[in-house]
């Protein structure tokens, strides 16, 4: 039993319906905890996760990539590895009609195993790669990883079913590594389909409006935190509380200062003409997933995807990430989300970004030069050193965070959770030692720069934004 907790009917709030809640309520209550309650601001029973509909989560989204590929860093590989296995065994519970959500048919998928195409303007394969194939192959999945410039690795793509992702670019003498284990999956499902999941397992759910919009902690004189207040008034009495609010954790964990920070990415969505050229062209069937020259600092770090079944083609950049300082409550300065829904919204993207999107789209995809194309943020928690943050927070007692997605939590969507409550339960893993509470070294240099503050380049008051949120080729993006 949880040291943390009296009984498995001990009462459990989870604040924020995004990957890392869900998959925490999954979790706790597949390990039997009964008193789970999920709370978010979002009424995303009516809204279906969709950002058009008013989400601004990172979590609301119509793609996100499903990726293999990590580098020297083989616990992420294998907890990926882990995670598509879990993606498959959930299209499976779609297509053998165990678990269809409203809306859903048996014929849904939420994982497409598209490949991932990571393209870099180098001129030799990057380390990355070179450790990514390594280590993929040293656990068994080296046939998975496609040098196209090795004709043996061409021919084995082609004999897979791949050949399409091997033509999808006119990558001339670059270097691209293809991933064929991977893939993306639709985001906004993805969470239609925890949700449910959760909630036939018995997880109590309040979303929307007051009711579920989190207010303020409720806390004892000996500081431990007993569950929060909602905006209606009503208090929720809990023994562990959970923050996992994605963006909007670190401003209301003021504790994360330094670890944690909220940061923007950019992201363009094309919409297809109705020609069935460009529709075939861009099918998930006919295009991969991709990436391109992700670690090149501002430009680059670029991905996208394929069309979605509206014909919408999203392209993310992340090659620098946007912060919007704000003086809070108590004094300090923290980055919070700006997006379409807030109280100053935005659909403008800075033109860094918009800049960078247009070269890689006038070079390897020109067809979309003329296609319609609206812009917005997404914003997600990073920690200094790009891992998560699963633990108790020091010095309230009955309170826990689950953050700091760092832009790659979204794959592990079905499996994240169990780690959290190997958390709760006291049972330590690798994963955990990465995801403890922790301050950065006094001398070490971090994977991401925090709390810069106003006088940082990266903050929104310094970018010279796009004029119009829906941006045409007539627009000042492209």
């Amino acid at each position: 039993m949880s040291a943390s907790l009296s009984s498995k009917d001990s009462p459990i709030v989870v604040v924020g319906a995004g990957v890392f809640g869900l998959s925490t309520a999954i979790h706790l209550a597949e390990r039997g905890y009964t008193n789970v309650k999920v709370l978010d601001k979002q009424a995303y029973h009516q809204s279906q996760y969709s950002y058009d509909k008013g989400c601004d989560a990172a979590s609301a989204d119509i793609n996100k990539i499903i990726r293999t590929a990590y580098g020297s860093e083989v616990w992420y590989q294998n907890l990926a590895l882990d995670a598509v296995t879990q993606w498959k065994k959930w299209n499976d519970e779609i297509k053998t009609g165990k678990t269809v959500p409203p809306g859903f048919s048996t014929k849904d998928a939420l994982f497409v195993n598209n490949g991932t195409l990571t393209l870099t303007s180098d001129t030799a394969l990057p380390q990355f790669e070179k450790d990514t194939i390594r280590n993929m192959t040293s656990a068994g999945f080296g046939s998975t990883q496609i040098d196209l410039r090795n004709p043996d690795d061409v021919a084995r793509a082609k004999s897979q079913g791949f050949e399409f992702a091997l033509n999808a670019f006119n990558v001339k003498d670059r270097l691209a590594l293809l991933d064929t284990h991977a893939g993306f999956v639709y985001a906004d499902k993805a969470c239609r389909f925890a949700l449910h999941k959760a909630q036939i397992l018995g997880v109590q759910v309040i979303l929307g409006g007051s009711r579920g919009t989190f207010s303020s902690f409720l806390e004892n004189e000996d500081c431990c935190i007993t569950g929060v207040r909602t905006a209606d008034g009503v208090s929720h009495t809990a023994e562990l509380t959970i923050m996992a609010c994605g963006g909007w954790t670190p401003s209301l964990v003021t504790q994360l200062d330094n670890l944690c920070e909220t940061t923007a990415g950019s992201v363009a969505t094309f919409q297809l003409p109705p020609s069935k050229a460009l529709w075939d062209r861009f099918a998930p069937e006919n295009f991969p997933t991709w990436s391109y020259d992700i670690r090149h600092g501002k430009n680059g770090g670029l991905y996208g995807f394929a069309r979605d079944p509206k014909g919408a083609i999203k392209i993310g950049y992340r090659g620098t990430k946007f912060t919007n300082p704000q003086t809070q409550a108590d004094g300090a300065t923290r980055s919070v989300p700006k997006t379409r829904w807030t109280q100053e919204a935005t659909r403008q993207i800075p033109l860094t970004a918009a800049r960078v999107i247009k070269d890689f789209v006038q070079e390897f995809l020109p067809e979309l030069v003329q296609c319609e194309m609206k812009s917005r943020l997404c914003w997600y928690t990073d920690s200094y050193d790009n891992h998560f943050v699963i633990d108790f927070v020091p010095g309230k007692k009955g309170l826990m965070v689950a953050t700091g997605g760092s832009g790659h939590g979204f794959k592990f969507l079905p499996n994240l959770g169990k780690h959290v409550v190997d958390r709760i339960e006291n049972n330590q893993n690798e994963y955990l030692r990465l995801w403890d509470w922790r301050r950065l070294g006094a001398g070490a240099k971090p994977f991401n720069s925090l709390m810069e503050g106003v006088g940082s380049d990266r903050a929104l008051q310094h970018q010279a934004l796009t004029a119009e949120d829906s941006l045409s080729r007539q627009g000042s993006c492209l």
